[in-house]
């Protein structure tokens, strides 16, 4: 357990799972795989280019954006997967933070994590399902009752055992990249071609460097979000210091490869104006592919691939929720198993976030608000990497983080150019999402007088 005076020190035994859990060991590689790419393939590729578009009408600078957002993701889990491999117990940034900096710091971040951090994502997948399904049955204009229902069934559905939740997390990751493949390649064989410019002008240079360009690189970084989705689950996965960082790595190189040709296809087949302000991109795109009918299917395809983005956060989210439970007594109930080995009662706090968010907030402001919270927590865990080897040099580490220090310098200088450019431009969400931060202090305050008594 944390101490909230003095932290373990980093090289602690106590960082590596015990193996007395029930649930000790059940999650594969490819399960860990498929939790990657279902928590980055979500509402975000669909939905962004939409907003993109109103401002940047370069085919290479929109594709530029997207390998950004690809290079930074990778960088980002090349240092988790240190950071995983070295303290391989579930609950990301909260673990980690807390053994770097101080608990204080990771409970803010875990704080984060049990608030929004999932809950909003699930919230915006939900919202996009819904959307995907009321496009296609305009009879079943209720995007919000959609949205509704999908997350309570999810939610079920990982109230069950982990392998239950698990086989149910593959199948529909595996659907979504095959849908994704299919159209990609009839995109590429059916449609018309758009006169849109994929290689690059001198006219790009002023575009990257805009502020227009920050802005719409904070909804390709919540699109690429969920590269670190492994860490979450780190106690409950075979050989964490192995599988730990190669499921970071293969599923964020395989999300990114995926992103750079579907965003093509989005530019290649579909006019630009018929994108800009958009959220239902892929429904869009699949109406100049295949017709009516058929964008009518991918349409309905694209939506039931979002029940995987939705089904790998209900999976994740409650593990962080868990593990503050155990280590802070004022939240011991949110760390209780079901017979299953399921944390049931922080599954079900993060169900009741989920609806209020569905109920209460709108789509746009949701990603903002979360990109510039969720980069600045990460910014923050990616900065320990460096902190974690001065402190302690000779913690073991079965990984390295490839290409250090070059790779997390890459990461923290994208996350700063980011916040400073959301926060001149967006300063209300980010101030919310400072905010946010700011509400878990007394909660931690009370934690410790509760634990020192």
């Amino acid at each position: 357990m944390t101490s909230f005076n003095n932290p373990p020190p980093p090289n602690s035994t106590s960082d590596f799972p015990k193996k007395s859990s029930a649930s000790q060991g059940q999650i594969t590689l490819l399960t860990a795989i498929c939790l990657v790419v279902a928590n980055m393939i979500g509402t975000g590729v669909f939905t962004s280019l939409g907003f993109q578009v109103i401002d940047i009408q370069s085919g290479f600078a929109i594709l530029f954006l997207w390998l950004i957002g690809g290079i930074f993701a990778l960088s980002g889990a090349l240092c988790y997967g240190e950071l995983g491999a070295a303290m391989p117990r579930s609950g990301g940034e909260y673990h980690y933070l807390s053994k770097i900096y101080h608990p204080l710091i990771g409970f803010l971040s875990g704080w984060v994590s049990v608030t929004v951090g999932f809950a909003a994502p699930i919230a915006a997948a939900a919202m996009a399902f819904g959307k995907y399904i009321s496009s296609v049955f305009p009879s079943l204009n209720y995007p919000t009752a959609i949205a509704l229902i999908a997350v309570i069934l999810v939610s079920l559905i990982h109230i069950q055992t982990l392998k239950f939740g698990s086989l149910f997390q593959q199948g529909f990751t595996i659907l979504k990249v095959v849908l994704i493949i299919v159209f990609i390649l009839f995109g590429l064989g059916l449609a018309t071609p758009q006169p849109i410019q994929f290689l690059p002008n001198i006219n790009d240079i002023s575009v990257i460097f805009s502020s227009s360009f920050a802005i719409s690189l904070v909804y390709v970084t919540y699109s690429y979000s969920g590269w670190n989705a492994a860490v979450y689950l780190a106690s409950e996965l075979k050989e964490p210091e192995k599988n730990l960082p190669r499921s970071l790595l293969i599923g964020t190189l395989i999300v990114t490869l995926l992103y750079l040709l579907l965003n093509f296809v989005f530019l290649y087949t579909t006019p630009i104006n018929q994108l800009a302000g958009q959220l239902e991109i892929g429904y869009i795109a699949a109406q100049q592919i295949f017709g009516n009918f058929g964008a009518k299917l991918m349409g309905l395809l694209i939506g039931f691939g979002l029940i995987s983005s939705i089904s790998s956060m209900v999976l994740a989210g409650p593990r962080v929720t868990q593990v503050i439970g155990e280590d802070i007594p004022l939240f011991q109930i949110l760390s209780r198993k079901n017979k299953h080995g399921i944390p049931a009662y922080a599954l079900y706090l993060q169900l009741a976030i989920v609806i209020i968010l569905i109920i209460t907030a709108s789509f746009e402001a949701v990603i903002t608000y979360l990109g510039f919270t969720l980069t600045l927590c990460s910014f923050i865990t990616v900065l320990g990497v460096f902190i974690y080897r001065f402190r302690s040099p000779d913690a073991p580490r079965p990984y390295k983080t490839w290409g250090y220090p070059i790779t997390p310098i890459i990461f923290l200088g994208i996350s700063l150019w980011m916040l400073i450019f959301v926060f001149q431009d967006k300063p209300l969400e980010s101030l919310a999402g400072l905010g946010t931060i700011a509400l878990g202090l007394p909660f931690y305050f009370i934690g410790v007088h509760k634990k020192l008594v």
